[in-house]
């Protein structure tokens, strides 16, 4: 009768005591991952290159408009003010989520990492959560940052910064509650985009040229005509001197444009610098409206990302 031998070998496994973080812990890692990919920290310096710029062309406009102020002083008519600061920005933070945002989605999908991700108890909505607050984070900070800037730049160039203070400190809430309207909606947008594609490139392009396009899609629906039948801008009946090609529906087509979505509510918030393009013709629109159609090209394209991400399974 033949007896089965074995041997026991010691691997050096030893048993975790130490403390178990659970979910919670799973969700600050997505985030933190999130926003060093995004600022390209711990990756090649081309990685880096990207945010650093974006850092140096959002905060040159609030330290332009900073020097001007302190020069020829704050009442100095065309000087943009916390809403223009948003509208010369914005352009850049869409280019910027449009190339950045892609990269927290993408490569997790494209490698398989997605499925290291999403094991228990770290579920598809808490990797959505983290990536996307991740970047709305650093969109975040690079708005507010410049806004700090330019108030500041205000109270020094003012003969009586305490003054100004006392009288201009409801710009603070009001420049910070329009930088969350314009950082949600370049935030969600490109995300959802780049839920349908695992090629960055594409989802980049997809997002530069809707927003790119969508301008003179509008411009075309809304250009003037005077009284001699030749064309004009594309600002709608300014000054009653011409009137709009598609008539009353003008109003309607002027929310075409993509990239001005969220401007519009932010002249709502800065009504006293309305100054954006196509704001004359949406300012005949009910306030309402809007509002419910920046909602709507938000929380639609964040429902698409979540239905698009909940079908994955490990």
């Amino acid at each position: 009768m033949i007896e089965a031998q074995g041997e026991v070998f010691d691997l050096g496994y030893k048993h975790y005591d130490g403390p178990r973080e659970g979910r919670m812990r799973a969700r600050k890692a997505i985030w933190i991952n999130g926003v060093r990919t995004a600022l390209g920290i711990g990756r090649g310096w081309g990685s880096k290159v990207l945010p650093g710029l974006l850092f140096v062309a959002v905060m040159l406009p609030a330290l332009v408009i900073s020097l001007v102020a302190s020069q020829v002083g704050l009442l100095a008519q065309g000087l943009p003010g916390h809403a223009g600061y948003y509208q010369m920005v914005s352009t850049l933070l869409i280019i910027f989520s449009a190339i950045i945002a892609p990269e927290l989605l993408c490569p997790d999908r494209r490698d398989g990492v997605i499925s290291l991700y999403l094991v228990r108890p770290l579920t598809t909505t808490d990797y959505l959560v983290g990536r996307w607050s991740a970047f709305l984070s650093v969109t975040l900070a690079l708005v507010y940052l410049g806004q700090t800037v330019l108030f500041i730049g205000f109270v020094l160039a003012a003969d009586e910064p305490g003054n100004y203070i006392l009288d201009n400190w409801l710009n603070v809430p009001r420049f910070l509650l329009a930088g969350l309207v314009v950082a949600i909606f370049t935030t969600t947008i490109p995300l959802a985009v780049s839920s349908f594609t695992n090629r960055r490139a594409y989802a980049a392009a997809f997002v530069i040229g809707l927003f790119i396009i969508s301008v003179p899609i509008t411009g075309v629906l809304t250009i003037c005509e005077n009284s001699h039948g030749t064309q004009q801008g594309g600002l709608g009946s300014e000054s009653g001197q011409c009137k709009p090609l598609t008539g009353k529906a003008a109003k309607w087509f002027a929310l075409l444009n993509v990239g001005g979505v969220p401007i519009h509510v932010n002249d709502m918030i800065f009504p006293e610098e309305n100054t954006s393009e196509f704001a004359n013709l949406v300012d005949e629109l009910p306030d309402v409206v809007p509002v419910a159609w920046y909602l709507l090209l938000t929380a639609g394209p964040g429902f698409v990302l979540w239905w698009r991400y909940r079908r994955i399974r490990i």
